[in-house]
């Protein structure tokens, strides 16, 4: 069942966080996030190839996803994500992976850091390369079970989120309104298909 009341907050938050104006800004490349390695690679058949990987603030990129049960319910982050046509995020909590953290302490540190929420139990639901051509990053995918907010947000400096929970009914009538375009919330949605048929 959706609940049009849910769409129409949703609505409000994305005019709230929508781009209005862009300026390009010069970095130097001590500060940047992204940056990229080169190696040459020789093949068992005797052919070199040549690939670049990205490196993600001085890590592999690896991060957790993590989908949150609150009460029954899916709870989502919406944020500005700049690069896309509406400019603003509808997904799942998520983050990278510290230098020598552990993935399910990581998940557990973002879902506390982006939304103050804590759950009772995790499980890891799958594991996934996102840049296979050009990153090392293992993805994985967290089910967060009876999450009660514990916490303020922790954000960094230019973060800026939102969020709301929203059943699973309406979780796919985001998707298909095409509010949900991230791959990693896309393949999570698919994938807890599983849980909400056994519950």
């Amino acid at each position: 069942m959706i609940r049009k009341e849910k769409i129409e907050k949703l609505k409000e938050i994305i005019e709230e966080l929508k781009v209005i104006k862009k300026e390009k800004n010069i970095i130097t490349q001590e500060n940047k996030f992204l940056q990229s390695e080169s190696f040459k690679y020789t093949l068992n058949n005797g052919r070199v190839i040549t690939r670049e990987r990205l490196i993600k603030g001085n890590c592999d990129g690896s991060a957790a996803i993590i989908v949150p049960l609150v009460d029954g319910e899916f709870l989502t982050v919406i944020e500005p994500r700049v690069f896309t046509d509406l400019s603003v995020g509808i997904g799942f909590p998520a983050g990278y992976i510290e230098s020598l953290e552990d993935a399910k302490a990581g998940a557990l540190r973002e879902l506390a850091e982006e939304t103050g929420y804590v759950p009772d139990s995790i499980k890891l639901i799958d594991t996934f390369y996102q840049d296979e051509g050009c990153s090392m990053a293992l993805n994985r995918i967290y089910l967060a079970l009876n999450c009660k907010k514990k916490y303020e947000q922790n954000l960094d400096k230019d973060e800026i989120i939102k969020y709301m929970t929203f059943n699973y009914d309406e979780l796919n009538y985001l998707n298909d309104m095409n509010y949900i375009m991230g791959v990693n919330t896309k393949l999570a949605l698919e994938k807890i298909k599983k849980y909400v048929k056994e519950r």
